[in-house]
């Protein structure tokens, strides 16, 4: 079974989640080109789809994998780091 996870953005398209942030935000990227960043962040009201740069991104991916370790959930700390490497590398 897999764990992509795909959002249809109006006018960017099919977007991809990259990983999951924090409770309620996400980060999603442009399917194919991947140069495009959304933070994704859903309430009661719905989803919010905003914009962010790539270097933004990163900071963002960066500071979920320092949680991550400091929390010790290697698992999840080396499919985000691949994840990372593929995205931003």
């Amino acid at each position: 079974m897999s764990n992509e996870t795909y959002l249809n953005h109006p006018t960017f398209g099919l977007l991809y989640r990259v990983c999951v942030l924090e409770e309620h935000k996400e980060l999603y990227t442009t399917l194919y080109a991947q140069r495009l960043f959304f933070l994704v962040m859903t309430s009661v009201g719905g989803l919010t789809c905003e914009p962010i740069s790539r270097s933004d991104s990163r900071l963002l991916v960066e500071n979920r994998l320092r949680m991550l370790r400091r929390a010790g959930q290697t698992e999840e700390y080396d499919k985000l780091m691949l994840i990372h490497q593929r995205t931003f590398q």
